[in-house]
């Protein structure tokens, strides 16, 4: 339930509606897409890649000190309340962004951003906790499952009163959109309350209450130095940082590209992310199956050269029916290999220990700094070369040696034993 409270962000904030009217309200009288933050000229679009860029490497430098705290004191639930509240109370910040202001809106944007960044850490390491080894894959997927199906319900109605705002009593103009913002962060905080009340607080019993700092630290320098002597986790992280940072970057993105490089109307971009959002839910459990056949490793090879193939795709994609072509592959594969890779990292965390969120910090930091380095390169690649099209072949390289280093991976069978929680 906190995949349905949280994807509204993904989808509504990162992927659709925001990036669109952001484009929008920046894009100057002249046309000209040159706008000024704190002093600095640069492209809008340029500037929204690097604000992406710049939250996930504050959640990259502070979320392994804060897991390490949160597994020896028990303050798991604690943290990952904090980061949502302070998403979703960012996202109804940008209810009041208007493009005057330009430097509140990437603020806001970028407070969002940590607080959905910062909190899945600590969700993620509940899976764990919550399952035994043999639901891990499935679960995962119905997780990202439902938080499609949330994210997509929201977004109907958001652009309902965007498309038709007199059948709501809204004004013409920008306010539905706005509005669009402000109902998800109440959603993200409103349904979060659910996982709050069920999710165990702190099942090992845990409890310490001074030098948190210091036990954080010592935690997750302890985890560290056991991941360095797991060299299949350390195949996998290094695969999983390379083929991320091709995948999120396409997510955070894709609105941008179609917006730029095919001119495509901010309504026919919305149905393309509709389509990879619908397609995605099945290939959750379409790649799930495929690895409960085949095993984790063999599932995810294929994803990779599925994107490898998205990524040449992409260099030759003009018309709208195309773009909705190619939105059908990618949501196959999205969903799938998010929601694969988290159960795989689940399997290779030794059974013995309860520092789950500590070894998810891992797998998360690994996660943002690809995002950071995803990102920054797709948009120094546009600002080098004026065209996304350069930015979006680029990618295929990331997944190629993520490609490679899976080759090395050999995931462990465990026992498999129900979880007492």
């Amino acid at each position: 339930m906190y995949d349905w409270a949280n994807s509204v962000y993904s989808l509504v904030i990162t992927s659709t509606i925001f990036p669109v009217y952001y484009n929008i309200v920046t894009k100057g009288v002249d046309g000209s897409d040159l706008v000024n933050f704190f002093g600095f000229e640069v492209v809008n679009t340029v500037l929204y890649s690097y604000s992406i860029s710049f939250s996930f490497f504050v959640i990259a430098l502070i979320s392994p000190l804060l897991s390490g705290i949160a597994d020896a004191s028990g303050r798991k639930l604690g943290f990952m309340k904090f980061f949502a509240y302070l998403g979703s109370l960012s996202c109804i910040g940008l209810f009041f962004f208007d493009g005057s202001n330009l430097e509140f809106g990437i603020l806001c944007s970028v407070f969002a951003s940590i607080g959905y960044a910062g909190s899945i850490v600590f969700y993620n390491a509940y899976l764990p906790e919550i399952a035994s080894e043999e639901e891990y894959d499935f679960l995962s997927a119905r997780g990202f499952a439902l938080g499609y199906i949330g994210s997509v319900i929201l977004l109907v109605f958001n652009l309902l009163t965007i498309q038709f705002p007199e059948w709501f009593g809204f004004p013409e103009g920008s306010f539905s959109a706005r509005l669009s913002f402000l109902i998800t962060g109440i959603w993200w905080a409103a349904f979060s309350q659910i996982p709050f009340r069920f999710l165990p607080k702190n099942p090992f019993k845990k409890s310490i209450h001074k030098g948190l700092l210091s036990k954080g630290y010592k935690e997750i320098r302890s985890v560290l130095n056991q991941v360095k002597t797991r060299p299949v986790m350390s195949r996998f992280l290094a695969s999983f940082f390379f083929y991320s940072m091709g995948v999120q970057t396409v997510m955070y993105l894709a609105a941008s590209f179609g917006d730029k490089e095919l001119g495509l109307p901010g309504d026919q971009l919305i149905l393309t992310v509709l389509i990879i959002q619908f397609v995605a839910i099945g290939g959750s459990y379409l790649f799930a199956f495929v690895s409960g056949k085949f095993g984790n490793k063999i599932s995810l090879m294929i994803m990779v050269l599925i994107w490898i193939g998205i990524c040449g795709a992409a260099y030759y994609v003009y018309s709208v029916y195309e773009f909705y072509a190619l939105a059908f592959v990618v949501g196959m594969v999205m969903g799938g290999i998010q929601s694969l890779s988290r159960s795989t990292y689940s399997k290779l965390i030794p059974e013995e220990t309860t520092d789950h969120a500590s070894y998810f910090s891992f797998y998360d930091v690994t996660e943002k700094l690809a995002i950071v380095l995803g990102t920054f390169t797709y948009g120094a690649i546009e600002q080098w070369t004026g065209s996304m099209r350069n930015s979006a072949v680029s990618l295929g390289i990331f997944f190629l040696v993520g490609l490679g280093f899976l080759v090395l991976v050999t995931i462990p069978k465990k026992s498999l034993t129900p979880k007492s929680i």
